[in-house]
């Protein structure tokens, strides 16, 4: 059953009760990189596993996992080449309040430094549940970023 989250801005992402925060250096430029976020929603299946889709909805994104997880999303913030960022508003998740998802380029090199922050609130079982996946997360993240930087090279 999907439900609304609470409606938050990019600042969330320094105050959330969770905050995930994953980085890598890879060889792409942060133009290229940035590109691949905001700009090939349908090349997000092909570099980040977990994704089944990503496709442009009612001004936003509507974004679904392999898992069955569903997102409605809204950018909140896309500033090439340096930070894009979008809000989760509805999702199929339980105990999910509010949710932001931040990558942050920066130069690194001839590449790029990518940090990713995910920006998170719930009840205690959902932020407990991210606890607990946070090295699965990382994982899934590095291993993404990667396969991206492959893709780009």
């Amino acid at each position: 059953m999907a439900h609304r989250l609470r409606p938050v801005g990019v600042d969330f992402v320094e105050t959330a009760p969770v905050r995930l925060v994953f980085a890598r250096e890879i060889a792409a430029a942060p133009e290229a990189v940035f590109r691949s976020l905001a700009e090939d929603l349908a090349g997000w299946s092909e570099w980040f596993p977990g994704v089944a889709s990503v496709r442009p909805a009612g001004g936003g994104r509507e974004v679904r996992l392999r898992g069955g997880g569903r997102f409605e999303e809204s950018v909140v913030v896309a500033r090439a080449p340096e930070l894009y960022a979008y809000r989760v508003d509805v999702t199929n998740m339980p105990g999910a309040r509010a949710w932001v998802e931040e990558w942050r380029l920066a130069p690194a090199g001839t590449g790029t430094r990518v940090r990713m922050t995910f920006a998170l609130d719930g009840t205690a079982a959902f932020r407990l549940l991210w606890a607990l996946v946070r090295p699965g997360v990382g994982r899934a993240f590095r291993d993404a970023v990667a396969k991206l930087d492959r893709r780009l090279g």
